[in-house]
């Protein structure tokens, strides 16, 4: 089993001690890769387009972005954590997640993302826990993933991990823990099932493709989707 873990910031608080609590059922079952954010992507996408125009390849961030993408299409399941940034995701998550624009349905999506399960971790001092998972779900989703789980919480008077009581710590990492029990049990041999808002974002953009395939066959967008036969009868879920 492989784990790929996105982290939305290099501090170690109290996010990362709930992924950790949350990787503890996994360290003698599952193979982890993790990637801190900004530090394994310390760039910011310039909008410049070149990944949706000239392909991926020509990003100015390559170099950085090659082999993140890499760990999440060979994943069997995606850990994302982000602590609550005035109510959103840290700017460092933000940013990677920018940089996977080509990736979303309308583009260029990766077949292997649609039957990936990802898990989502984010905690916040007053409020926006909600909106910040909810800013990772919105590129799992369009990346074609159905089976996300979010795990968030309220600190409410506290940020500093040793701080918090430890009657809200406890309960906090045995939410975490439980969510991992359920997912260590899962046959990954078995791709998840592709929910129906999938599948009809699916055939709509499936459409789309058709369409600007007639106006300009060099397309890079519609010779992607052509090449991979979902114009016709295939499909990137099983």
């Amino acid at each position: 089993m492989k784990i790929t873990v996105i982290n939305g910031s290099e501090k170690k608080g109290v996010t990362y001690k709930l992924k950790e609590a949350f990787l503890e059922g996994f360290k003698d079952k599952a193979e982890i890769t993790e990637f801190y954010l900004p530090k394994d992507c310390p760039n910011f996408c310039m909008g410049c387009i070149r990944c949706f125009g000239d392909g991926e390849d020509k990003c100015k961030d390559r170099e950085y972005i090659a082999p993140i993408e890499k760990a999440l299409l060979e994943a069997d399941l995606l850990v994302f954590t982000s602590p609550v940034y005035v109510y959103h995701v840290t700017g460092a998550m933000k940013n990677l997640l920018d940089h996977f624009g080509y990736r979303w349905m309308p583009h260029r999506p990766a077949k292997e993302m649609f039957g990936k399960r990802a898990v989502i971790i984010t905690q916040c001092l007053g409020g926006g826990e909600s909106s910040t998972a909810k800013d990772i779900k919105d590129s799992l989703s369009w990346w074609g993933v159905t089976w996300i789980k979010t795990v968030k919480f309220k600190l409410m008077s506290e940020i500093r991990w040793d701080k918090i009581p430890d009657k809200k710590k406890d309960a906090m990492v045995s939410s975490v823990k439980k969510l991992a029990a359920k997912c260590a049990a899962i046959d990954y041999s078995k791709p998840a099932r592709s929910g129906l808002l999938a599948k009809g974002k699916f055939m709509a953009v499936r459409m789309m493709q058709t369409g600007l395939g007639k106006e300009n066959p060099e397309y890079r967008d519609f010779n992607y989707w052509k090449d991979n036969g979902w114009l016709g009868s295939a499909r990137p879920w099983k």
